[in-house]
Formats: C-alpha cells, structure tokens, sequence
C-alpha cells in the first residue's frame, strides 16, 4: 500500500484534556460541578480551569513541573484535574490520610513546585513543610526548596493566614489567571499527566507516572465496560486522591455527567445526596457497603431510581453483595491497582446469569472479571516458571498484567520499574485463579495466603464464609503462629450491633458455623472479638491484625476482648478513614 502520512488532521495525541473541551461546547449549560450550595455548568468549569492554567503559567510553571494538592473531593480539585496538565504540568493528589513525615517525603522526591492545601489540612500541611524545611523528611539533613501554598478557604476561615511567609487564595488565584492565553498544546501523548505515590513508610512510597494516552485509554475504557451513559449523576463517595477518582475525574466530563461533590462519605451524607440529586452512579470499596447497609433509619432516604456503584480495592463478599441488591444498588466488581491507571479487570454481567438465584449471582459478581479493553493480555501465572496456570478456579498463581493503559513507571527509580515489569509483565503481587469462562477471582495477597501443614489457604475464602453467618458485621483473617502447622487462621470479628448482647455469638459458634461450610484445616483456630477493624482509607490493615495475632498465639484466652499492644494504633471510630498505614507496600491496588 502507498506510504500515508500522519497528519493534522488524522494524528493528534490522546489526552482526556480533550474531554473538558467537548463537555463546554457539547454540555455547555448542563450542571457539571454541584457542592453544597455551590453550582457550576461544564461552561463554567472549562473556563475555570482555563484561568487556572493561565496562573499557574503566570506563576513560572513549566512543562512536566509537580504540582500537588492536599485535600478532599472540593471543586477545586476537580478542577485541577485538567487545569494543571492544561499548563503543560503534573498533578499529584495527595492521600489527605497520610501523616505529616510521608508527607514531607512526597513533596521532597516530587520536588512540588506548588501545594494547593484546603483550609481542613492546614496544621498537616504546616507540619510537613516545616519537616521539609528543617530536611527531616526521610531522615536527610539537607532541606529543599519549599513549594509555593496556594489555600483552597471555601469557608473564608483562613483569612490572614500564611504559610512560610505566603498566603494565595485559590478563588484568588483563578480571578487572576487569562481565560483567553493561548495555553501550550500536548505535542507528546507519552507525557505524564499525573504522579501518585502508593502508601507506605517504613521506606520511602513509589510515585507512580501516568502518561495521557494511558489515562485516555483508561478512562473509554471503564466508561465503556461499566455502560455509563450520557449525563450520568455521579457521586464523589471515592477520594480523587486514589487513582484520580479511578479516571472517573475526566470520564464524568466525557459523557457530559454532573458530579456531587462531598467532603466525607457518612452514611447520612451519601443517603441524602443520593436523593436530593438523583444519583445514577457511584464508586468505593466494600467497607461503603457496610456503611450504608448499617445506617441509622433517620440517615436513609429512599431510591427514586437504581444506583450503579462500581466496588474494588478489597474483594467483596458475595453476602454484603447480595444485601446491596436489596437496597437497589447495583454493584460492579472492580480489580486495579495504582501502577494499572485505575481499573485492569472488571465483572462483566453476563445475560445468562440474571437466571440465578441471588446467591449464585452474589458469588459471581465477587470475582474480579476481565481485562479491560485497553489491556492485551491479564492471565495468572506461576512465578516459578512463568507459565499460565490451568483455567480451572483452583490453581493458584499471581495475577500479571500489560497493554496500554499501564503507568510509564516509577519516579526517579528505575530499578524498581524494571523489576515491576520483569518478563515484559506488570506483576501485582496478588493471588488469583482463572475459572473455565476465563473471569479472574483474587483468593489473596501474596503476603495474606496462610501456609498451614503445607496448605495454601486463602483469606477471602474463610472471610466469604464468615461474612454468611448473621451475626458477622465485618472480618478479617489472617495467619497466626502455630508451633504443629507452622500458621493457622485467626478470626477477627465485628458484630452487627444487634447481636453484641447475645450470649450464644460465641468462638465456639463462630468456628462450628466455618467447620459446617469449610475444610477442617480452613477453619480458624481462633476467634477474636473486635469494636472495630483496623483501617487505612477504608481498607483493613491486616498487618496490624497479624501483629495482634502473634500476641495472642499463646494465649488460653478463647474469646477474648483483647487490649491493643503498645506497638498497634487502636481503631477510631469516631470517622470513616483511619490513620495511616505504616506497614510498606510495594503497590497500591484500588
């Protein structure tokens, strides 16, 4: 065939920029932001983040600068979302639960050249930069260059106030900035768009590099194989900061959606916007479930029609899944990670299977699916020998990934990115098993399987089992010490709070219930009863629990309320996230 051209017209680089342009023209009068009283059309919000782009230019920001923020999902952040790549930069969303050390660390190996911070992270901010100016983040003695603070005070609270001698507003700062400058065009669709840095400090976290076309891809993608449609109402129960809203930041501006905007996802929060905005979509991992499964009858509204939420970062029990049908959400199982832009595999609903019982249908929807489309290959091999395990749902391997949607790799370490990508796969650390039909089911993380008496056990199957007794409001399993089987399973339970002054929810029950549906050497050992599970941004930490477990390995106590060791934080009850994680983890999964 002749040789043709790339040209102008036919060969512009992807980016979901192009996405905020097509909303103003397309949905130009339709609500694109709502927050609290606050209303902005997608007009508004394409000329907002213009202005934006504008400033940050006028404040010296250069191609492929850091730009970082500090706070929840605000209309500001939104707005970042396309404003800083539009300046040619990089946005970082900062996790607003990580400590002030980690903190410091992120803005010190990202070299911000600007933090945005909302007036509710003030004294988190203030003490991370007087760690990086005093160059005590991650233990080195030379200080850095402190990033310029832009303050986001929606509430006028922060009037006077300075941050190392500066004090921008953000509202200022977009009345400032030039609608109409001509702003620098994408020439590259390989450079990054955004920096997000996986959890952990015991070492220094990975900041992971997503480039626009990977965050294009992964945006069509999801929308596509969730069936969003045009001018969805989409509310913001998921942090921007976990893998930007899982693209879902600039996949709203491609359908033309309205987003609600919330500060915290509490039951009555949710139950009411919900309502008031008639919310079609919605995102969060399965603790959400719990929330909203155990509101208070002041906190719930009615549905006036279905919600589609979308759930990953923890493998749903097909229980909890099964009681959010009856409630009129209709989940999708999601399986990502920080390093995959998002979503890599997704439940597909298949039309057969709406003959099931709720049961089966729960058990289905609990396996992790298929690749997205803009993956070439998800398959799970042995790491041993490299080889794809039998699609049989029983063998086990670890879960690896590649195509385009995948991030560039790791900031400043390229050691660690060729170790990531060994054998031209993306490993994820995680355990799973391919079943006939080709879905991915997750049976644990590589670090959570229990070995007892030479036995693979996972995890999430024994949790799946605990999840159907009707006393079990939340679980979690890990291993504990054993001197016969080397480790054995360790039972963590909350109770629903209806069954907390029964008598007969005993150890004793609980394992006759996982003896009478599992395996004798799947069956925990020990039961202990909790308040609360550990968390780190809704997602139980099982390190912890594992801490607690080996103090308690000896222990004659059978159903013991146990105190927390020294070395463990105890669960907060009195909000949704809880502090940090300390244990490090080599990536992030959504």
């Amino acid at each position: 065939m002749e040789t043709l051209m790339k040209r102008e017209a036919n060969y512009l680089p992807l980016s979901p920029i192009t996405f905020l342009e097509r909303a103003a023209a397309v949905y130009s009068s339709r609500t694109s932001v709502v927050y609290g009283q606050a209303r902005f059309t997608w007009r508004d919000t394409y000329e907002r983040a213009k202005r934006l782009a504008s400033a940050l230019l006028s404040l010296n920001v250069a191609k492929n600068d850091i730009v970082s923020v500090l706070a929840p999902n605000v209309p500001a952040l939104y707005e970042m979302h396309f404003a800083v790549p539009m300046a040619g930069a990089v946005l970082n969303t900062i996790n607003t639960r990580l400590d002030d050390k980690t903190v410091a660390t992120i803005l010190k190996h990202s070299e911000a050249k600007i933090l945005f911070v909302d007036h509710e992270y003030v004294p988190l901010a203030l003490n991370a930069l007087t760690l990086l100016r005093n160059g005590a983040a991650v233990g080195e003695s030379p200080a850095v260059e402190q990033p310029l603070v832009v303050l986001i005070d929606e509430i006028g609270a922060l009037t006077g106030v300075c941050i190392c001698g500066i004090a921008i507003e953000y509202e200022e700062l977009i009345r400032s900035g030039d609608p109409r400058r001509r702003l620098p065009e994408l020439d590259d669709e390989w450079d990054p768009i955004a920096l997000n840095y996986t959890s952990g400090t015991t070492s220094a976290p990975k900041g992971v590099v997503y480039s626009h076309r990977g965050a294009y891809l992964s945006t069509l993608s999801l929308l596509l194989q969730w069936e969003v449609g045009s001018e969805p109402v989409y509310l913001w129960s998921l942090p921007m900061f976990h893998c930007n809203g899982w693209t879902l930041t600039w996949g709203m501006a491609a359908r033309g959606g309205t987003n609600v905007l919330i500060r915290s996802p509490n039951a009555g929060v949710m139950y009411r916007a919900i309502a008031d905005h008639r919310v079609t979509h919605m995102c969060g991992v399965p603790f959400l479930f719990t929330v909203l499964l155990n509101a208070q009858p002041s906190e719930r509204r009615p549905l006036s029609r279905p919600v589609q939420m979308l759930t990953g970062g923890a493998p749903p029990p097909a229980k909890l899944l099964e009681k959010m049908e009856k409630l009129d959400f209709h989940v999708t199982h999601a399986y990502g990670m920080t390093e995959a832009t998002g979503p890599a595999l997704i439940c597909e609903w298949r039309e057969d299977w709406d003959r099931l019982s709720a049961e089966q249908r729960g058990q289905l929807k609990a396996r992790q699916g298929i690749s997205v489309l803009t993956l070439s290959e998800a398959d799970v091999k042995n790491p041993a020998t490299m080889e794809s395990v039998p699609r049989d749902g029983r063998t086990m391997g670890e879960i690896v990934l590649r195509g385009s949607s995948l991030m560039k790799g790791y900031f400043k370490d390229p050691i660690a990115t060729g170790k990531a990508f060994t054998g031209g796969w993306l490993w994820t650390g995680d355990v799973g098993v391919i079943h006939p039909d080709g879905y991915v089911e997750i049976k644990d993380r590589s670090k959570d399987v229990i070995i007892s008496g030479g036995e693979n056990i996972s995890s999430v199957e024994v949790e799946n089992i605990l999840y159907t007794h009707p006393a079990v409001a939340e679980a979690a399993v890990v291993a504990m010490p054993s001197e016969k089987w080397g480790e054995s399973p360790c039972a963590f339970i909350v109770l629903h709070e209806s069954y907390k002054k029964k008598t007969e929810v005993t150890e004793k029950n609980i394992i006759a219930h996982c003896q009478n549906n599992l395996p004798h050497y799947m069956t925990p050992k020990k039961v202990v009863f909790l308040e609360a599970l550990p968390k780190s941004n809704l997602k139980i930490m099982k390190f912890q629990l594992r801490a607690l477990a080996k103090a308690l390995c000896n222990s004659t106590q059978k159903t013991a309320k146990p105190s927390w060791p020294t070395q463990l934080s105890q669960p907060r009850s009195s909000g949704m996230y809880d502090s940090h994680e300390t244990e490090t983890h080599a990536r992030s999964r959504l």
